[in-house]
């Protein structure tokens, strides 16, 4: 039985930019979205102030119990007249601190997809100065108006992506018991 873990395992701890991504990777598990899980976490002085994920809005049928946005439909985009239900991750999380009063001001956002320019520009007016994201979303003009955007100083914007040994490790430890010595 081996009672502390060697100093090579102890060494792969995630970095905090790999710590709260995955914490942004678990939020998007309870997205209700069919079309793209997305989750989200705002940080503070390296302390989780909220989270969030995407999908209808609280108290209405979630998308996993109708079927996409709307009943009948065979993706998001299937009716070009209807628009997206969803609440996005990000606007639920600021959604979050503001129901409970807490301050976003000079806070960082972890998201698993970064955010499209209506988020983005909540993000701004929330405080919020920093996003880290894993997966790219904007391009062409949208692009265009994110890089003004960080050009003006309003927001810092940095792709994050996990390790394989750091992912690895989080996957053993969500599979079995952390608590117990081996």
């Amino acid at each position: 039985m081996q009672d502390f873990c060697s100093s090579e395992e102890y060494n792969q701890r995630p970095t905090w930019d790999e710590y709260f991504l995955m914490l942004a990777k678990l939020a998007a598990t309870r997205s209700t979205c069919l079309a793209f899980p997305v989750g989200a976490v705002i940080v503070k002085n390296k302390q989780v102030v909220a989270t969030g994920y995407n999908g209808s809005p609280s108290g209405s049928a979630h998308c996993t119990t109708q079927g996409y946005c709307y009943p009948g439909l065979s993706s998001c985009d299937a009716s070009k007249i209807l628009p997206s239900r969803a609440v996005h991750a990000e606007a639920n999380a600021i959604a979050q601190a503001a129901k409970y009063g807490i301050s976003t001001e000079s806070a960082s956002i972890y998201v698993t997809l970064e955010p499209c320019l209506s988020c983005l520009k909540l993000i701004i007016s929330a405080g919020i100065k920093e996003v880290f994201y894993e997966t790219s979303f904007n391009s062409g003009e949208k692009a265009l108006v994110r890089d003004s955007f960080i050009k003006e100083g309003l927001v810092t914007i940095n792709q994050v992506q996990l390790s394989e040994a750091i992912a690895t490790k989080a996957a053993a430890s969500l599979l079995g018991s952390t608590s117990i010595s081996t």
